[in-house]
């Protein structure tokens, strides 16, 4: 059974409804789910309910069970008889709302309204700026349980909210009821299993996670209207070349609508202006979103890179080359944004924050990327991999739009970085690349998978080194003992130093781990110190398919499977921590909930069917 965790405030009800697909119940005395679980796998492995507990709204309206999967909500006008104002259809794996006007009956919408800390619903479609609508159809997206398919009869939005900084953090979805001039409206709303289609995977229970969250890396934010970390959280934009390679991937959300679209909105919404966490100036003035504010005086290495390889899949990918050409200006401001971080024209790119030992970040002075409880800075490895593939892929769309002399220009930068790359992070004394060289001249190697995989998989090693890199990689986890890779990778396998650990008020505030002694091994194994999570497995998992090692592979990604099939990176421990960061022994040491970059590893299935298929089970999945 999958391992689901619902709030205290969740309700206990049976539902009304119950399928192997899905399982809803009704309010008595308003137009509401009190119930609403589903199972995109029809194995009736529906969880606990997430419905959020709220009073219900004022209505006139009565719940009337009229048998079997039909229910009515119905209010009586003046002079004349009760009428439905609300009709519910359920069969195996849909549910029809249908809303009638009725004169002189208040026309009430139908709530959906999930405790987020229960399940990270979120709703997948396309929105306009500035609305908290969503237009029709849209996806419903339930990490770990599964998609349902929302349609109406009459082109149509839904009302949507979702907040964080609340007693309970919430995801409230209404649809609008019919009116004078719309009599009826019917809604539609179907369990789907959306992924890309593999084969056999249909009799491997291992692959239960990858049929039901696929999808869990794309949230939309609608006070933001774009792609974010949650539904109620930060638009992110150095995550975004992440949200659009799994959309590459993926099939249709519904008709006329695709992952790439939510990139694309996405995309559009930051080459308009936008900000988000890790550009200048996002939320510093108070917005009605719950923000974090960026107040470091500059954006962080890896958004840009990030930005623009998302812009790049999006135009190849969804061979939208109109909107390639009609955006390219503003693309190649970022393009060259991102190359003037080269201060010292050794073909990297460099941050403005030192990176020395005990030059800690702070919230002024926020490390150089997305891993940023360690004191990233000046020569950042991950960063300047993304830079790579960003210039990589910038020529390629520059080429495709008839812009010969970009294309050219970035051609040659990616060839120079490439160039500079390996002299610049490989640490003779231990064969790996390290994170990061810091202003000083001094590298920082903490054995950080991530860094080592990302440069296998983006080509800055050629086969020679990048099989030494990985052989050196995989001999490390075996010296220092890590082997339980049903929860996911540590970032890095040696522990990071006090000195080049940043916020140690800030983590121990949260309950994650404090570093106290100067070599950082009391904090080990806790949150970015080592923590086990799915977060950037992906790259070195990938790194290990792309040189052709499936057994090294497979070792690590079959438990992570298992893991992701049992619904194990998500949700909350007997402790109130939760399962995104583990030690080694699987205790929990994170707060989110649900970190969906973690879920990009399950882009690796595709690397695992090409290489055939899971031949046999990894009973241990421990490298030997």
């Amino acid at each position: 059974m999958l391992c689901f965790s619902a709030s205290a405030a969740a309700p206990a009800d049976v539902p009304d409804f119950r399928s192997a697909s899905l399982a809803v119940g009704f309010a008595a005395e308003s137009p509401a789910f009190a119930y609403f679980s589903v199972d995109a796998l029809g194995r009736a492995e529906l969880g606990d309910n997430p419905i959020l507990k709220e009073a219900p709204a004022p209505s006139p309206l009565r719940l009337d069970r009229k048998g079997g999967g039909t229910f009515v909500y119905s209010a009586a006008a003046a002079g004349s008889p009760a009428r439905a104002a609300w009709t519910i259809v359920c069969s195996d794996r849909k549910i029809a709302l249908r809303s009638d006007y009725a004169a002189g009956v208040e026309a009430l919408p139908f709530v959906l309204a999930f405790d987020q800390k229960a399940n990270h619903a979120t709703l997948l479609g396309l929105m306009k700026a500035g609305e908290r609508r969503m237009a029709l159809p849209c996806v419903l997206h339930m990490p770990d349980r599964g998609s349902v398919r929302i349609s109406s009869d009459t082109p149509t939005a839904l009302d949507y909210d979702a907040r964080r900084y609340v007693k309970t953090p919430f995801v409230r979805i209404a649809f609008p009821a019919a009116t004078a001039a719309l009599p009826s409206l019917t809604y539609t709303l179907e369990v789907a299993e959306i992924h890309p289609d593999l084969p056999r995977i249909a009799a491997e229970r291992r692959y239960d996670g990858f049929r039901r969250s696929f999808l869990n890396i794309f949230q939309v934010n609608p006070r933001v209207q774009m792609l974010a970390n949650n539904a109620s959280s930060d638009p992110v934009p150095f995550t975004v070349y992440m949200c659009a390679m799994v959309a590459e991937a993926a099939p249709p959300l519904a008709p006329g609508l695709t992952a790439l679209d939510l990139v694309r909105m996405t995309v559009d919404r930051y080459l308009a202006g936008a900000k988000g966490y890790g550009l200048v100036g996002y939320a510093v003035q108070p917005v009605d979103a719950d923000l974090i504010p960026w107040k470091a005086p500059w954006n962080s290495l890896d958004t840009y890179p990030s930005l623009l390889q998302a812009a790049c899949t999006y135009a190849l990918s969804a061979h939208d080359l109109a909107w390639g050409r009609a955006n390219f200006d503003k693309l190649a401001g970022w393009a060259r944004e991102m190359m003037a971080a080269d201060q010292d024209g050794d073909g990297l790119i460099e941050h403005p924050h030192s990176g020395n030992s005990g030059d800690r970040a702070t919230p002024d002075k926020r490390p150089s990327n997305w891993w940023d409880t360690i004191n990233f800075g000046h020569d950042d490895a991950y960063s300047n991999a993304l830079a790579y593939k960003a210039c990589l892929q910038f020529s390629d769309l520059a080429r495709a739009v008839g812009r010969a002399d970009e294309a050219r220009i970035y051609a040659e930068k990616a060839a120079r970085l490439k160039a500079a790359y390996k002299a610049a992070f490989l640490n003779p004394a231990t064969g790996l690349l390290a994170g990061w060289r810091s202003r000083d001249g001094k590298l920082h190697d903490y054995a950080f998978t991530f860094v080592n995989g990302i440069a296998v998989c983006y080509g800055l090693l050629e086969k020679g080194d990048a099989n030494a890199v990985m052989d050196r990689l995989l001999a490390k986890m075996g010296e220092v003992g890590f082997s339980n890779f049903r929860l996911g990778l540590p970032g890095n396998l040696v522990p990071v130093r006090k000195e080049d650990y940043v916020f140690h008020n800030w983590a121990g505030a949260r309950g994650i781990g404090e570093p106290f002694e100067d070599d950082g091994r009391d904090a080990f194994q806790i949150y970015e110190n080592g923590g086990a999570t799915a977060c950037y497995a992906y790259f070195t998992v990938k790194a290990l398919y792309a040189l052709g090692r499936v057994a090294d592979a497979r070792r690590i990604f079959l438990p992570m499977l298992d893991a992701f099939a049992a619904g194990e990176f998500q949700g909350f421990c007997a402790d109130g921590k939760s399962r995104d960061w583990r030690d080694w022994n699987g205790g929990c040491h994170g707060y989110e909930g649900l970190l969906c970059d973690g879920y990009l590893a399950l882009l690796c299935a595709l690397d695992e069917a090409k290489a055939g298929g899971t031949a046999a089970p990894v009973a241990s999945g421990r490298i030997r």
